[in-house]
């Protein structure tokens, strides 16, 4: 089991189209049907789309999961090839695939929901060393499948309602105890940057499609 993020710029004034295209991909029930992946959901945000799945043995690009939608998307330049999908850095997380049968949901997941937030890029390091931390001493539980994503300085998150929450069964990585015992002595208001209307951390964004393993 592996879990992959990914984001794309779509071209302007493609927006709409560009939703109405991944709406008809058949691709990812496709997948899900075979056995191949065990979730797949598709967000959007201004002309960002967010595209997470889970693959259940082998490793699916995301070209190969949405066929159709090469046209409607920006080229990334930083690598020798452009490409049109990068892959979003894991940053965060409570929990995490020890094998398919330890992540299938035992119960009804009633909505997946996608979330967006910018840190202010000299709290980036800051922001990864406390979930690190975090996510690798187990210091408290939270929600079993969320996990949090960045590019650049902005991060995606991707979360499933209502919360499972479970110990994890990976091993921890560190046997250190940094992480305050009162989350909120970390200052993550410190770390974002906020928004126009002056809220701060993550909004919730416009999901595309989502589809799962019964």
């Amino acid at each position: 089991m592996k879990r992959f993020i990914f984001r794309a710029q779509v071209k302007d004034e493609m927006e709409e189209k560009a939703k109405a295209v991944l709406q008809e991909e058949n691709k990812p029930k496709t997948f899900i049907a075979e056995g191949k992946l065990m979730t797949a959901a598709a967000f959007s945000w201004e002309k960002n789309i967010f595209l997470y799945y889970e693959s259940i043995e082998a490793e699916i690009k995301p070209e190969e999961l949405l066929c159709n939608i090469e046209a409607y998307l920006v080229d990334w330049p930083g690598q020798k090839e452009n490409r049109k999908w990068i892959p979003m850095i894991d940053v965060f997380h409570f929990n995490e695939p020890l094998n398919a049968e330890h992540w299938k949901r035992k119960e009804p997941v009633e909505s997946r929901k996608g979330r967006v937030a910018h840190l202010k890029p000299e709290m980036m390091a800051s922001y990864i060393y406390y979930h690190y931390q975090l996510q690798e001493e187990h210091a408290f539980h939270g929600p079993k499948y969320e996990i949090i994503a960045m590019h650049e300085n902005l991060l995606f998150g991707y979360q499933e309602f209502p919360a499972v929450v479970e110990e994890p069964i990976v091993p921890k990585k560190l046997n250190t105890n940094g992480t305050p015992a009162n989350w909120n002595d970390s200052r993550m208001d410190l770390h974002f940057q906020a928004w126009e209307d002056g809220h701060l951390y993550f909004k919730h964004i416009d999901q595309i499609f989502a589809y799962y393993m019964e």
